[in-house]
This record gives C-alpha cells, sequence and structure tokens, in this order.
C-alpha cells in the first residue's frame, strides 16, 4: 500500500523535496521588514526608511506606515498598529501563517521526523491572487488618500 500524497509519513525517508523560492522570498521580506521595524522602534523613530512617493508628492502608497505599523505592534499596541496600516496588518500574518506552515513541514521533514502535506497552488490561482492583491493595494493606496 502506498501512501497517499495528502498523508502524514511519520520517519520519512527518500529525497526532500526543496520548499517553493516563492515562499522563501516572501519568509526573507517579511524577517527583513521585522528587523527593519525593529530597528525603527529601538531608534526610537529616527532610522527608518522613507517613502520615495510619500517624500515626493506627500502622498501616502499602500506600504506607507507599515513599519510604523510592525513597530507598535512590537511594543503591543494594536490600535496604533490598525492605525498606520490596516491592510498590511490583516495580510501580513495571512502570508506569514501559509509561508511558516511551508518551511516547518519542509523543516520536520529533513530532519526526517514527520512528513506533513505541502500547499499547493496552481500557477494560474498564484497568478490571479497576486494580481488581485495588487489591484486591492492599489485600491486601498488611492482611498486612502481622499480624506
Amino acid at each position: 500500500m502506498t501512501p497517499s500524497a495528502h498523508a502524514i509519513l511519520l520517519r520519512p525517508s527518500g529525497p526532500v523535496e526543496p520548499v517553493d523560492r516563492r515562499a522563501l522570498g516572501l519568509a526573507a521580506a517579511g524577517v527583513g521588514g521585522l528587523g527593519v521595524a525593529a530597528v525603527y522602534q529601538l531608534s526610537g523613530g529616527r532610522i527608518g526608511i522613507p517613502c520615495v512617493l510619500h517624500a515626493t508628492t506627500g502622498l501616502n502608497c499602500p506600504l506607507c506606515g507599515s513599519t510604523r505599523m510592525a513597530a507598535s505592534l512590537l511594543r503591543g499596541d494594536f490600535v496604533a498598529a490598525w492605525n498606520f496600516n490596516c491592510v498590511v496588518l490583516v495580510l501580513g500574518p495571512l502570508i506569514g501563517l501559509g509561508v511558516g506552515y511551508q518551511l516547518v513541514a519542509w523543516a520536520l521533514e529533513w530532519i526526517r521526523l514527520v512528513k506533513l502535506p505541502r500547499l499547493r497552488i496552481s500557477p494560474r490561482a498564484v497568478n490571479w491572487s497576486a494580481k488581485l492583491v495588487v489591484a486591492g493595494l492599489l485600491l486601498y493606496g488611492v482611498l486612502r488618500n481622499l480624506n
């Protein structure tokens, strides 16, 4: 009897499937963003990455406030985090859960402890999801500048 592709397998053997490079890129961006937020928080807001759009036009881009939002989360101030950038506050943890699961599943298989089913998303779904997220961020960027 062969195990199905979606079964949990204890003490797996054989080659370990690598982590999708898109998940690794998202993980690197998330860790880098938290690092920037930590530096911002520890410096008392003196060291940060300025937004070029905001500096030149005075308009807020869809990601404006993300560093301050993450720094607020590090302080435990969820209300301030929501006010700085509510969209990234919602999307960040959702993406982090998916990427974190992929990394944990890979690590557990790599140390030969357990093989968990990996998240599989078709290229078409990835393409449409990316377009939807970009369109949503652009709409949020426009709407946040109307007031």
